[in-house]
C-alpha cells in the first residue's frame, strides 16, 4: 500500500511539472489553424462514409484501422453495436471494391458461450510481405481484463479463419497484438507490434504503460519488449511506430498529461529511450502515424486537449516532420465550432484515426465519425 500511495505522488507531482512547462500548448492559439479542407482543394482527393449514416448497420461505431491487401485492395474494419463496452459490439468489416465500399459485415463478436458474450474492441489490419491478411483484435469486459485474438483472411478480407487467442506472457499478462495501431514488418520478416496495458492500483486510478509484442511466424509464438514506461512521468498508451533511413524508430503515444509522448530506438526496436513530451497536445485521445515514401513523417491527431477553447476531440488535425522533433500542421480535417444538438451524445466527435500509404502513394485515413460513421479519405502527398 506505502509502495501504491509514492507512485500516486510521484505521478502527481510530475503530472504538476509537464502540465506547466506544456501549458502554451494547451491554450494554442485555434485562429492560426488551417481552414476544414475541401475535396478538390490542395492535398485533399476524397472524404467520403464507407457506409451510409442513415443506413448505419449499428447505433454505434468506433475506433477503424485499414490495410492495403496484396492484391492492391482496401479493407477497413472497426467494432459497432449499441454502445462502447456493450456485449454486442463485434468487429465489422468493408472492403473497397472498384470505387464503392462493400456492405459492411461482422466478421468476429466475443460470444464465450450460450450464456456469455463480452464486447469486442481495437481491431488492427495488417498485411505482412509473406502470408495471409491478418486481423487483430481484443475481447473482454474492459481494456483491464481484455485479452489478444487474431483471425486470418487468405482472399483478401472476403472470409476469415477461425480466431485464436494470442495466449500470455510474464512480463505483461495476456497478449493483445497491436493495441490500437499497424504494427511494422523488420527486415528478418518479423512483426513488431506497439501495444501497451492499462494497470489498476489499489485505491487509485491506475497507470498506462507501453510494450511491444514481436512474431517470427505469424503470430503463433510471441516475444515482448518492455514496458518501457513506469507509468510515472507518462500514461502512455496506443502507440504508432516511425521508421528513419538511418535505422531509427521512434514512437508517438496518446498520455493523460495533455501532451502526445515519444520514444526512440536505435537498435532495431530492441531497447527503448526514455519516454519524453513532444510539441504537439494531445486530449487522452488515439493518434497514428505513417512514415512517408518521401521520407517525411505524418501524423493524424487532434490538436487540442481538455482544456481548448475547442476541446478533445472536435478538432482532427494533420502534422508533418522531417525529423520527428519538429511538427508543421498541415491540415484541419474536421474542426466542431456548433452546438451540440439535443439527445446526440458523441456531436463533434473525429477521432481514433488510422493512417496508411498506399503503393501508388496515396495516403487513406479513417477515423470515427461522431460514432455513427467511419469516414474514408484519401491524400495527395505531394501537395502536402
Amino acid at each position: 500500500m506505502d509502495t501504491n500511495l509514492n507512485i500516486l505522488s510521484t505521478r502527481l507531482l510530475c503530472g504538476l511539472i509537464i502540465f506547466s512547462v506544456y501549458f502554451p500548448i494547451a491554450w494554442a492559439d485555434h485562429h492560426a489553424f488551417p481552414p476544414v479542407a475541401k475535396v478538390g482543394e490542395g492535398s485533399l482527393l476524397v472524404s467520403e462514409q464507407i457506409f451510409p449514416i442513415a443506413n448505419k448497420p449499428t447505433k454505434e461505431c468506433h475506433a477503424s484501422t485499414i490495410v492495403e491487401t496484396s492484391d492492391g485492395e482496401l479493407v477497413a474494419a472497426w467494432f459497432a453495436g449499441t454502445r462502447e463496452r456493450d456485449p454486442d459490439v463485434g468487429i465489422w468489416v468493408s472492403r473497397k471494391a472498384g470505387e464503392r465500399w462493400t456492405e459492411p459485415v461482422e466478421v468476429v463478436n466475443g460470444v464465450q458461450s450460450m450464456n456469455l458474450r463480452y464486447p469486442c474492441w481495437n481491431p488492427v489490419l495488417f498485411q505482412p510481405s509473406n502470408g495471409p491478411l491478418m486481423l487483430f483484435y481484443k475481447v473482454g469486459p474492459n481494456p483491464r481484463e481484455w485479452w489478444g485474438m487474431l483471425t486470418t483472411s487468405d482472399d483478401g478480407g472476403k472470409s476469415w479463419s477461425w480466431p485464436v487467442k494470442l495466449g500470455e506472457h510474464w512480463a505483461v499478462g495476456h497478449l493483445l497484438g497491436p493495441v490500437k495501431n499497424k504494427p511494422i514488418e523488420l527486415a528478418d520478416g518479423s512483426i513488431l507490434c506497439p501495444t501497451s496495458t492499462e494497470v489498476d492500483i489499489e485505491g487509485g486510478d491506475g497507470y498506462w504503460r507501453v510494450h511491444f509484442e514481436v512474431t517470427r511466424d505469424l503470430g503463433k509464438t510471441w516475444g515482448v519488449i518492455g514496458p518501457i514506461n513506469n507509468g510515472i512521468e507518462f500514461d502512455a498508451i496506443q502507440p504508432s511506430i516511425l521508421t528513419y533511413v538511418n535505422g531509427d524508430m521512434q514512437i508517438l503515444c496518446r498520455t493523460k498529461q495533455d501532451v502526445v509522448s515519444q520514444s526512440w530506438s536505435r537498435d532495431g526496436g530492441v531497447s527503448w529511450s526514455d519516454m519524453k513530451a513532444t510539441e504537439l497536445p494531445n486530449p487522452s485521445a488515439g493518434t497514428d502515424a505513417v512514415s512517408l515514401q518521401d521520407g517525411r513523417q505524418l501524423l493524424v491527431y487532434n490538436h487540442s486537449t481538455r482544456k481548448t477553447k475547442v476541446p478533445s476531440r472536435q478538432i482532427l488535425n494533420v502534422a508533418l516532420s522531417e525529423n520527428g522533433i519538429d511538427w508543421e500542421m498541415a491540415m484541419t480535417m474536421e474542426w466542431e465550432t456548433g452546438e451540440r444538438p439535443r439527445g446526440q451524445r458523441h456531436w463533434g466527435e473525429y477521432s481514433y484515426p488510422a493512417v496508411i500509404q498506399a503503393a501508388d502513394g496515396r495516403i487513406h485515413i479513417t477515423y470515427t465519425y461522431n460514432r455513427e460513421g467511419i469516414k474514408h479519405a484519401v491524400l495527395d502527398p505531394n501537395k502536402l
